[in-house]
């Protein structure tokens, strides 16, 4: 029976430039991504918390319009009774 020897891995000391380059444009590109993604994120952070004030306000003035309607029938029932 022969003997079975395990595979041993080995990585090669010679990295050519091109190698080298690829890796640093991509290092580079994946920078900018995160950059560009950081700002989209911060911008539309901004945009909501501006726009919570207007939400705040439009349910303020969707309650007082069904106020509103709810005292306009009570108006057009007394009207109609008399």
């Amino acid at each position: 029976m022969s003997e079975q020897r395990p595979f041993n891995w080995r990585i090669d000391r010679q990295v050519t430039l091109g190698v080298i380059v690829t890796i640093a444009l991509q290092t580079a590109g994946g920078l900018i991504w995160a950059g560009a993604t950081g700002e989209r994120i911060r911008h539309l952070e901004a945009r909501a918390e501006a726009a919570a004030p207007v939400s705040e306000r439009l349910a303020r003035l969707e309650e007082h319009s069904v106020h509103t309607r709810i005292a306009l029938e009570r108006i057009e029932r007394r009207l109609a009774g008399e």
